[in-house]
């Protein structure tokens, strides 16, 4: 088992719809609900009042967001026509994670990092240090950001190195959250792991997509040439695993 921690709230894995189902209007279509991938707003009409004059019966809707389905990808946000939905941000408690790394049953740690910097992911490591060989995996996942990309990773590998004795993977979030939108979602995590095969002083550990993960991935990275069980030449190829996220929940 996997815990999945953040450094930074602005993480959008780490983040839950939230509404209040009384402040929208009982004719509302509900298009929040059509598009959530997850199932994870149901909306209905109630009759309320006593059917009195001075308290006539009316609509009004309840229920709203499930948190525990709510993956935070944000579908809801711009659709509502009433601007009612806000994104919840929320950062794992370290402490708590800490704990949990000493469970028998968990052998990993996922890390989302934003890139913007190192000051938080040290932070953070610093924070699991006691607990984190009590793994035998860390991931770390971060976006493309740039230029400054592969930089950044040797930056984080040099804050983790004296601590990890197991393995250390690199998961390439090429579009956050968007894994069951299509083909064009799944080009730019790929144009990502190539980009990465083709840098050498990228840092040691495993690489692994993520981000924009779906049925057109495979034969993407295949037409790129970067990634499958075969060798290049003398070379294993690059990538060593594909995480699919928000495509398998819709499958």
């Amino acid at each position: 088992m996997a815990v999945s921690v953040n450094d930074d709230c602005r993480d959008l894995h780490f983040r839950k719809a939230e509404f209040d189902p009384e402040d929208c209007p009982p004719d509302c279509s509900k298009p929040c609900e059509k598009v959530c991938p997850a199932d994870a707003i149901s909306l209905e009409s109630i009759m309320v009042g006593e059917h009195t004059q001075s308290d006539p019966l009316h609509d009004k809707l309840k229920g709203g967001v499930l948190t525990e389905r709510c993956y935070g990808c944000g579908r809801c946000l711009p659709v509502c026509p009433y601007d009612r939905i806000r994104a919840v941000s929320y950062v794992r408690d370290p402490t708590t994670t800490s704990e949990l790394l000493k469970r028998n049953d968990v052998d990993a740690i996922e890390i989302h990092t934003t890139g913007k910097g190192t000051d938080t992911f040290n932070t953070l490591w610093n924070s699991l240090s006691e607990s984190i060989n009590n793994v035998k995996l860390v991931a770390v996942s971060m976006p493309d950001v740039g230029e400054s990309t592969v930089d950044f990773m040797n930056a984080l590998y040099a804050i983790m190195e004296p601590h990890i004795q197991g393995y250390n993977l690199w998961q390439l979030d090429g579009r956050p959250m968007s894994g069951d939108i299509g083909r064009g979602a799944t080009r730019e995590t790929v144009s990502f792991a190539v980009h990465m095969a083709s840098v050498s002083e990228r840092p040691p550990g495993f690489y692994q997509l993520g981000g924009g993960i779906n049925s057109y991935t495979i034969d993407c990275l295949k037409k790129a040439g970067t990634a499958t069980s075969e060798t290049i030449g003398s070379h294993q190829t690059l990538i060593g695993g594909i995480a699919y996220g928000g495509y398998a929940r819709k499958v």
